[in-house]
């Protein structure tokens, strides 16, 4: 999960304006602002057992980063040990994830749900880690995991239409009023992944800050190419989804619970 508990996409900065140079004409970027991103990296340790499993474990669940589409089946299905069972995995609904933290929620969800594949997004080493080390303990053999900038995974290798669900669990609220705008939820990246849903594919975000919860729920209204599943279901609610039984309460979501604060979950679908 991204959030304030990690690096994630989950945090953003504003985008390069170009300014041309009176003495050449060219456009060069303006010095002080810096390239979007999906995440703000923090300083963090990365432990002996996480460095084994990236040792051992990495060769087999990293994906690399690359400037061209990728297969989204081919790494799920090629350590198969039998034709048939790289069909059956390559055949499964494919969810990404941006920003999973240390890899808890991850790791639970990939248990309850075999049968879909997972592709996670973290830039945060020590979460990256701390994910393998729980896919060797667990065996499970659902996940991948891409460490690089996600908006950059979904710019360059992530096909239209190829995606089943986008998971965004806790990202950086942002809290001050002139940082909003580096908030990940945002139209922008929205219609990005949006591109890349299936019809009938879904996005889920979950947030324990309510005027984040506020804007997320805004911002996918706004975008016609969504649909609000809350309001299919539950026409009386006031648009907000109840918690998916896939999603656990994390120690972090219930000391929040216990302190008396909220947790919103928004899904909407593809139409």
């Amino acid at each position: 999960m991204m959030n304030t508990e990690n690096t994630t996409p989950s945090e953003s900065a504003e985008g390069a304006l170009p300014v041309t140079s009176p003495s050449d004409g060219m456009e060069t970027p303006k010095p002080f602002m810096r390239t979007i991103k999906s995440f703000i990296r923090r300083a963090g340790r990365t432990t002996a057992g996480q460095a084994k499993a990236f040792e051992v474990l990495g060769p087999q669940y990293l994906v690399p980063y690359q400037t061209t589409l990728l297969d989204l089946h081919a790494p799920f299905a090629s350590n198969a040990a039998t034709p048939e069972e790289a069909a059956a995995q390559a055949a499964r609904p494919t969810v990404l994830e941006i920003g999973f933290g240390m890899g808890e929620a991850t790791a639970h969800i990939a248990t309850v749900l075999p049968d879909t594949n997972f592709l996670c997004c973290e830039v945060h080493e020590p979460g990256v880690g701390a994910l393998l080390k729980r896919i060797g303990e667990n065996g499970i053999t659902n996940i991948r995991i891409c460490a690089h900038d996600a908006v950059e995974v979904i710019d360059h290798m992530l096909p239209l239409a190829s995606l089943d669900g986008v998971h965004i669990f806790f990202p950086d609220p942002w809290h001050k009023t002139k940082h909003n705008k580096r908030r990940l939820i945002q139209a922008g990246l929205v219609a990005k992944l949006v591109a890349r849903l299936k019809p009938g594919g879904y996005l889920h975000c979950a947030t324990d800050w309510q005027p984040y919860a506020e804007q997320i729920l805004e911002v996918l209204t706004a975008e016609p190419m969504l649909r609000n599943r809350a309001l299919l279901s539950h026409p009386q609610l006031d648009g907000y989804a109840p918690k998916p039984l896939y999603r656990p309460l994390t120690k972090f979501e219930n000391r929040g619970i216990r302190l008396g604060h909220g947790v919103w979950d928004v899904v909407f679908e593809r139409v």
